[in-house]
């Protein structure tokens, strides 16, 4: 089932995460030992991130440095097979422009599609971490728009392929970022409302919000998202703290403010594991608030750590 037919039909708000495809070498076991505890809050679609490959250097023989590509995290579509197999629930892979040409997009999609799989999220993707801007793959996409435009051809039967006859259309459900606290690379909020506009008309049908820890910013993002137009379900992406280093790591990676309280609240804390408690405390009632504000669903931010997300969602689920 798609995510927006789950968000219809629901008569409360719902529970759903997002999960980290197990490094390259790992078990699968690991990841389904990470989900496992979460099922017991019957979660209706699972996020798997995608992550685009690195470049390490080796040195050679000759003493020179050798550049080389790597994926750390490959495996996305196996993994979502995986998670519809085991569990039956509907998994959601992350379509990202880096690292990938038009082609291999279009290949990842149709397999996607043999596998049953409707609902994917498209992101342009993080930069590379040696590289001070984004820059796409010769033959891929540079916007979250140009991939989404791809799709959205796909589910209209145009493929790459203009020689193609009577091609089968995809049904993709799509989803795409928000984010309450504005995109780092946008001059503003109006401007970066106008591009997430833009999305929602060219046939994106729902919103996942970046983390944040103040929920008024939740509340005035969606408010300018109905002001401007945007009705689709905008879904708040919640991140438990889980360690001290967070409050510094959080808001440099991700653009976001952390609220006074809780930062102060953390600074008092002895060790990592009051921190966490911490950042649980802080979650719970920032859902508690959202489920009363009436959101579509509460979607966590696992990474990799299943025992915090499980502490919040057996208090409210």
């Amino acid at each position: 089932m798609k995510v927006v037919d789950h968000l219809k039909n629901a008569k409360e708000t719902l529970f759903s995460f997002e999960i980290l495809p197990p490094l390259k070498g790992e078990n699968i076991q690991n990841l389904f030992d990470h989900i496992d505890p979460l099922m017991e809050f019957k979660p209706p679609f699972i996020d798997v991130t995608y992550h685009r490959e690195e470049f390490v250097y080796k040195k050679r023989e000759n003493g020179l440095l050798e550049k080389r590509a790597t994926k750390k995290r490959p495996g996305t579509v196996g993994i979502c097979a995986a998670i519809k197999n085991r569990y039956e629930v509907d998994p959601v892979p992350h379509i990202i422009c880096g690292g990938f040409t038009k082609e291999e997009t279009e290949n990842a999609l149709i397999d996607l599609d043999f596998l049953g799989i409707d609902s994917i999220l498209v992101l342009r993707g993080d930069p590379i971490k040696t590289e001070a801007q984004f820059t796409p793959e010769p033959g891929g996409h540079h916007y979250a728009t140009d991939l989404l435009e791809q799709v959205i051809q796909m589910n209209h039967g145009q493929y790459l392929d203009d020689e193609l006859l009577n091609a089968t259309p995809t049904e993709f459900c799509i989803g795409v970022a928000g984010y309450p606290e504005k995109h780092f690379e946008a001059p503003n909020m109006k401007t970066d409302m106008k591009y997430l506009k833009r999305k929602v008309e060219m046939g994106a049908e729902y919103i996942v919000t970046q983390m944040f820890f103040d929920n008024q910013k939740y509340f005035d993002f969606v408010q300018k998202c109905r002001e401007n137009g945007i009705h689709v379900p905008i879904i708040p992406g919640l991140k438990p703290i889980t360690g001290r280093s967070q409050t510094k790591v959080l808001p440099r990676i991700f653009h976001i403010d952390l609220p006074e309280d809780l930062s102060d609240a953390i600074e008092k804390c002895k060790d990592n594991e009051a921190v966490k408690q911490v950042g649980v405390e802080w979650a719970v009632q920032q859902s508690r608030e959202l489920i009363k504000y009436g959101v579509p669903s509460l979607h966590f931010y696992s990474m990799g750590k299943a025992e915090p997300v499980y502490q919040i969602a057996k208090q409210l689920f």
